[in-house]
């Protein structure tokens, strides 16, 4: 089942995930599910307990079936990473051996500095149960370790494939870190806001509030310093303004009934 490729998913430089010895065809299909999410495209599989294809991967791949049909079985990790320039391995266990130990996040900026430099990378999960052994370690250049507190530390396999594909996402998107749901409003113009303030000046001199007359200026600047902090949208402008506009004439209204 072929499936609509983006950008991200068509992209070469992707790092290839590498399932090694998994378990169950569930796992299998909740992986392919969390690559699906975040650009990734190429699954290997080394040694699955209970053969390839699977078909119970599939309900649990919600869609993302087009992973789970180009996946490629191989015997061995040695055979599975072969291809590769570069190999990260994620394990939530210290190793006697001499390794870089990188985050989620960090992995996810090196393999992007791998792919833009023209070298495939692979990551290798390990058994649901047992993990990766140490002569799978040893076949990758960088352990990727996930922060984690450390009353429980254990990650399924597709927590663990989800967090660094969307670290690896991450690296290269342009998203902003904070974005304002406005719906079909926009921000407002400096005209429209300009405007909302000289309103503003002109309703509160007239009321006297701007007093005594030498102080006014650093009222004002207090005043519009406290708008110019917010991202006012033209709908705030506009319900601002009627604001100002119903307080003067109820002002006014209450004022014609005193006399």
């Amino acid at each position: 089942m072929a499936a609509p490729v983006s950008g991200l998913d068509a992209d070469t430089s992707a790092p290839v995930i590498i399932l090694v010895r998994p378990q169950l065809a569930q796992n299998i299909g909740k992986v392919a599910r969390a690559m699906a999410n975040f650009g990734l495209s190429e699954l290997r599989l080394v040694a699955p307990r209970d053969g390839w294809p699977n078909p119970p991967a599939y309900p649990a791949a919600s869609g993302a079936d087009w992973i789970l049909n180009d996946a490629k079985v191989y015997p061995t990790t040695a055979e599975a990473v072969a291809d590769l320039n570069a190999v990260y391995a994620t394990t939530a266990r210290p190793r006697e051996m001499i390794k870089t130990v990188e985050t989620p996040r960090h992995a996810g900026q090196s393999m992007r500095d791998h792919g833009l430099a023209g070298r495939r990378v692979g990551v290798l999960f390990g058994a649901e149960a047992a993990g990766l052994t140490n002569d799978e370690l040893v076949k990758a250049e960088t352990i990727i370790t996930v922060p984690c507190s450390p009353d429980f530390t254990s990650l399924n396999i597709a927590q663990a494939v989800l967090l660094v594909a969307y670290e690896w996402f991450q690296a290269a998107d342009h998203t902003p870190g904070k974005q304002l749901a406005s719906g079909d409003a926009r921000l407002a113009t400096q005209d429209e806001v300009e405007g909302f303030l000289l309103h503003l000046e002109e309703e509160l001199t007239l009321s006297g509030f701007l007093r005594p007359p030498e102080k006014a200026p650093h009222m004002k600047r207090n005043i519009r310093s406290i708008f110019q902090r917010l991202e006012l949208l033209d709908q705030d402008v506009r319900t601002l303004r009627g604001i100002i506009k119903s307080l003067v004439l109820f002002g006014r209204s209450a004022g014609k009934m005193k006399h």
